[in-house]
């Protein structure tokens, strides 16, 4: 006689123990993939974040591998133990419920461990925020203000250095250009520098968010408000974002590009780019009291 509960069982345990197999291996993946895509740019089936171009991403998506951890550990433990209540306490293999009504032991187990996992989990999480909140003191200073649907930089330090950035048509890219990403003007800081930024939105504009993976910065640009953030790449090249805030009709064309060259390399820029840009400013000139 065919023992259908035993080989229901032993095909459910097969199915879970492929199951725990396949995120074994995604863990594996994460870990393996991480820092080989590409800087700056996300690449065709990327499932792991950008390489960081900052310390401070770098710190973000080592809290992020923690807390990948910590929460699939726990969702695998918890569903370890409901499949265990499910295929050995039913009324075919326990007919006779126990009779206890509780156990200390096991109580206190549930109390502390879950206590242990916030602890784990806060101490990283309070010293990234500190690190992103205070802002170290910068070597220099950028206005960004988010327009329908373009960006506009302004050089706080260089009176003579303001312009939009726009995106440059799918039937204009060339060469090495990024359908979507590329821009006719990026902004240029240099490498190893404390670059604050200053974040805002056109008086007459939405709400946009200014936001460069590879340096773990997203911050919203919000009309009459000014938004602070501080990134500092320590990795020449150019690095690229998207507005990350629902703006409206051409939301998903206003992308972003930084360029990251050596302190040489920017000090040339600006000399370059006072000539560029001093018959063309911005359109939207947002004027504020002591950057």
């Amino acid at each position: 006689m065919i023992n259908h509960s035993t080989n229901f069982k032993n095909f459910a345990w097969l199915k879970i123990t492929s199951i725990i197999s396949v995120i074994s291996g995604m863990f594996s993946a994460s870990l393996a993939f991480a820092g080989e895509n590409d800087f700056g740019v996300a690449s065709e089936w990327q499932i792991d974040t950008q390489a960081p171009a900052t310390d401070m991403m770098s710190n973000m998506i080592s809290f992020h591998n923690l807390l990948l951890w910590v929460t699939g550990l726990t969702v695998l433990f918890v569903g370890v133990l409901l499949l265990i209540v499910i295929f050995k306490y039913n009324t075919k293999s326990n007919p006779i419920p126990a009779k206890f009504t509780h156990n200390t032991f096991i109580e206190n187990v549930w109390t502390v461990l879950p206590i242990m996992i916030l602890v784990i989990i806060a101490i990283p999480s309070f010293d990234l925020l500190y690190k992103q909140r205070v802002i170290p003191t910068p070597e220099m200073t950028i206005k960004i203000t988010g327009n329908q649907w373009y960006w506009s930089y302004e050089y706080a330090d260089q009176d003579e250095i303001s312009f939009d950035s726009i995106m440059i048509p799918e039937n204009e890219i060339t060469g090495d250009q990024i359908r979507l990403l590329s821009v006719d003007n990026e902004m240029v800081v240099p490498v190893d520098t404390t670059v604050r930024i200053v974040v805002t939105s056109n008086p007459e504009d939405v709400i946009h968010a200014w936001t460069i993976p590879s340096f773990g910065v997203k911050i919203d640009a919000i009309p009459g408000r000014l938004n602070e953030a501080w990134f500092k790449a320590n990795r020449k090249g150019v690095y690229y974002g998207q507005c990350s805030e629902l703006c409206g009709r051409d939301h998903a064309y206003m992308p972003i590009a930084v360029r990251v060259v050596s302190k040489e390399d920017f000090a040339k820029w600006v000399e370059e780019a006072k000539v560029k840009y001093a018959s063309s400013p911005i359109t939207n000139v947002i004027k504020v009291a002591a950057l």
